[in-house]
């Protein structure tokens, strides 16, 4: 059974070893992934050769309350599954953020896998050509830059333009209770950022799906055959925690509502955490003033981090395992971070605008305005952006 955040733990400052958290085992709820509906999408795989989009967090809960990979689900159900397609960090979820997952063979069900994640975003007419459907199920966490809802425009469009129905199973969004962030400027369009949405989206990967096909944002306006298979009793404002973690550097419920905030860090001089048991819940850099930025850690290679930023260097930062369940993004630890800096020139890295989706975002910081006033400037944007959200809507 799915299991809800119906609140948050507070954790303690301390060193990098002290006890990490996990995710959280609370009430049970009565939330169903699209995944469980089992009996509404059967009839739309028979006798179908089928793709399968997927990862770690694809799984199916049976009556004993154990995890089931899709595929391996989908198999048992005599459903033909011709091949796998993996998003970043691959089938498995081992890989690093960036690094390129490779083809291969799932070898517990010799299922063949092609990467969507290094050269190869898109399937190609060949990948396809031997399906009659894809699904995809995937967890989101409900920002912009994180790439699976990129890998979600890619599939929907190549299955569109070879005219091949696309099913998602739906998943709740962890972080689907606000909406927040520039808007993303088409300007500056890439893999962690496609569509003119903010930062935090608030949407579910289904209704973000039926908005990319509604506002035919596909290349060249092409609309994808699609059908959303919805979750069960849940709207937005439900706290949600996942019982598997969606990549292998948000390993909790606080890293996931965090991560919005602190991924703008990914493209400055500061660590967000890797090489260490706590990412995505603290920050720091060897630069940093300590008398100032008290927690330290030492980032070292682990899971999902074998080359980590400051690698086996003394960070000075903050530790944010205590911070209370966010409903807006925090520029303040950003923008205090960059005053701080000793060589402000040396903070920001190119990438930081391709993360904001704007140059405004850098230009607004580098000038000295506060985070108010930086958030006021959103408010209309974000107005108009809601109006369009509404459309696509599933769930109250």
């Amino acid at each position: 059974m799915v299991l809800p955040l119906t609140m948050l733990l507070c954790f303690s400052c301390g060193s990098q070893n002290s006890e990490k958290p996990e995710f959280l085992e609370l009430d049970k709820s009565d939330i169903q992934c699209g995944v469980q509906a089992w009996e509404e999408y059967a009839p739309l795989l028979e006798q179908k050769n089928v793709g399968i989009v997927a990862n770690p967090t694809s799984v199916f809960i049976n009556e004993q309350s154990e995890n089931i990979h899709l595929v391996d689900f989908l198999l048992s159900k005599k459903v033909t599954v011709k091949k796998v397609f993996a998003p970043e960090h691959g089938f498995r979820g081992t890989a690093d953020a960036g690094e390129v997952v490779k083809d291969g063979v799932d070898v517990s069900t010799g299922t063949p896998i092609v990467s969507l994640y290094g050269s190869n975003k898109k399937p190609s007419p060949e990948q396809l050509a031997d399906l009659d459907l894809v699904v995809f199920d995937i967890q989101d966490v409900g920002a912009r830059f994180y790439t699976y809802i990129s890998t979600l425009h890619y599939v929907m469009e190549a299955c569109a333009e070879q005219k091949i129905p696309v099913i998602v199973l739906d998943r709740p969004n962890p972080n689907g209770h606000y909406i927040d962030g520039p808007i993303l400027n088409p300007k500056y369009k890439s893999f962690v950022g496609m569509h003119p949405v903010p930062v935090v989206h608030g949407m579910t990967i289904g209704e973000y799906a039926k908005m990319m096909n509604g506002e035919k944002w596909l290349a060249n306006g092409v609309q994808c055959d699609l059908t959303v298979i919805q979750n069960k009793n849940y709207s937005h404002e439900m706290p949600y925690s996942l019982p598997i973690k969606p990549s292998p550097n948000l390993p909790n419920d606080q890293s996931i509502n965090l991560y919005p905030s602190l991924c703008f860090f990914e493209s400055t001089s500061i660590s967000a955490g890797r090489g260490t048991d706590m990412q995505f819940q603290i920050f720091g850099d060897p630069q940093l003033p300590k008398d100032i930025y008290t927690f330290t850690f030492t980032p070292e290679s682990n899971e999902g981090a074998k080359n980590p930023k400051h690698k086996g260097k003394v960070c000075h930062g903050m530790d944010l395992r205590n911070v209370k369940r966010m409903d807006q993004l925090n520029l303040q630890w950003l923008i205090d971070a960059y005053h701080a800096y000793p060589t402000q020139k040396d903070f920001f890295s190119s990438f930081f605008t391709k993360l904001a989706g704007t140059e405004k975002l850098l230009e607004q910081i580098e000038s000295g305005m506060s985070s108010e006033a930086i958030r006021a400037t959103w408010k209309e944007d974000l107005e108009a952006f809601q109006s369009i959200r509404k459309k696509y809507l599933l769930y109250e």
